[in-house]
Formats: structure tokens, sequence, C-alpha cells
């Protein structure tokens, strides 16, 4: 059996392949290695006649906090991608697209947060639930660039997607589940037996069968053009890094972000406190 670096498996049913996010000390960021690792164990439950589902969720606090900036993202990644500017954006946008390219569905769990890069990999994912109380955000789209995949407008619709890119604001589950990000919210308790329980459906419908239903969806949202609007972004995301703006985010980073989620924080305590009063 293979051993992995950043994930865990397990299954809690039959025909079910359970992957957990396991890098809890750095809040389950997604490294290069971790993206290589999950393709691996999804394309072989694809060739795999015991597995007829797959179920990605984090371990510890949260799902994920995005994509591992501490590291060089492009590194031995697990495909080649074309050279030169949006070479990044490029890769993560054909990585989430072999999810969809699968025979067999994944499900996505989401607790506690999941931050920008988090949300593209959350996407890629044919079902996603989440718990009531999982925030979900993209700030980066504040200081830095848009999404490196930009699943936004083609799945959210112009509306939801033009806040989301002006705003970087965070929503909870049930808000998620109400624009389509999500299927369903759960209170946090039951999220992994309500994520079972629809893993156990899917699970008893044939592959062969189930796989046709599956692509018939993805063929569909392809000819409606959702695939190729997301392609279309991932230039934007290298346009951003030669801003003047964004050049003076990447002499300290961390400090902007600091000031940034400071007043989040101040603004949302506001707004809590303004509607608890309506």
């Amino acid at each position: 059996m293979t051993t992995y670096e950043t994930i865990d498996l397990d299954t809690p049913g039959e025909g079910i392949c359970r992957i957990t996010l396991n890098r809890p000390e750095k809040r389950n960021a997604i490294s290069t290695v971790m993206r290589t690792e999950l393709l691996h164990v999804l394309e072989t439950n694809d060739r795999d006649p015991e597995v007829r589902v797959s179920i990605i969720r984090g371990g510890g606090s949260c799902f994920s906090s995005g994509y591992d900036l501490g590291g060089d993202l492009m590194t031995e990644p697990p495909f080649h991608t074309a050279p030169g500017d949006g070479a990044w954006a490029r890769q993560v946008t054909d990585n989430w697209f072999r999810f969809w390219d699968l025979a067999k569905p994944v499900i996505a769990q989401v607790h506690g947060y999941a931050i920008a890069g988090a949300t593209e990999l959350v996407q890629a994912c044919d079902l996603v639930y989440v718990a009531d109380d999982a925030r979900i955000s993209y700030p980066i789209v504040r200081v830095a660039s848009p999404p490196d995949c930009q699943y936004h407008e083609p799945l959210l619709g112009m509306r939801r997607a033009m806040e989301i890119m002006l705003t970087g604001g965070e929503m909870l589950g049930p808000e998620a589940a109400q624009i389509g990000w999500a299927n369903r919210s759960f209170p946090a308790v039951a999220l992994d037996d309500e994520v079972l329980d629809v893993a156990s459906q899917i699970a008893a419908v044939a592959t062969d069968l189930a796989q046709i239903n599956k692509r018939m969806v993805h063929r569909q949202a392809e000819i409606m053009g959702v695939r190729a609007a997301i392609r279309a972004g991932s230039e934007f995301q290298a346009l951003a890094g030669h801003q003047a703006s964004v050049e003076v985010f990447k002499q300290d980073p961390l400090s902007v972000m600091k000031r940034h989620n400071a007043a989040d924080a101040e603004r949302r305590e506001a707004r809590e406190k303004r509607r608890s009063q309506q």
C-alpha cells in the first residue's frame, strides 16, 4: 500500500475512499506534493473496482488555508505546463479540471475555513457539503491577484462573482449553499455522518452508470462555456503581478495581510453588532 506524506486514507463505508488532508501544522496548506498525491489517489481510485466515490476533507481545525506560499509551487509539479507568464494559473486550472475528468465522483467536505486556493480545490469536486460555521473566503483578491483558477463567474454568476472579486469577503456555510458554492450546509457535529450518507447513496450506483451521469453534467457545462470561461481568466492572475500596488505588496506581504485581517475582524464585529440590533 502506498504511503503518502500529506494525506491519509480510510474506508468509512463500502465503495467509499475518504481522503484527509493531513498537514494540520500548516493548516492543510496545498503544496505541490499534496496536489500530486491527491491526483495519484483519485486516479488510482478510478482504476479500482472496489472504490465508487471519494471524499476529500481536512484534518484538524479546518479544511485548508489555501496554497502553500512557503515553497516553490512549480517545483516538480504533477504534470507539464507551458512555461512563461501565467504558468502557475494554467497549472492549477488544469489540475482541478482533472478532477472533473475522472470517471468516479469526488465529494468535498468542508469545515473550519477554506481560503483562496482551498476554494479552488473544493470547486473541483463534483459535490460540496459544508459545516454551518465554515468560513469561506478569497481575501488575496484585495492585495495581490484574482484567483488562480477563476471559477467564480462561471459557477456562481456575475453578481456574486463580482462581489467576491471586489470585496474578498467571507461567507458562512448556509450562504455558501444558498448561492450554489455548496450543495448543502449541515451542523458541524453532523457533517461527517451527512456526507457519508450521500457517499453511500452514490456508492450504491454501478460505476459504469454513475460515470456516464457525471460526464453528462460536465459535458453540458462545457458546451455552455464553463471550462472556456475559467481558462480564459488564468492570464489575469499573471497580469495582476505586474501592477504597482502588487509590487508594493510583495515587499512585505505578511504585514499587509495582517493589516487587512485586523480590519476585517473590526468590520465583521461591527456588522454582527449592527445586525443583532435590527
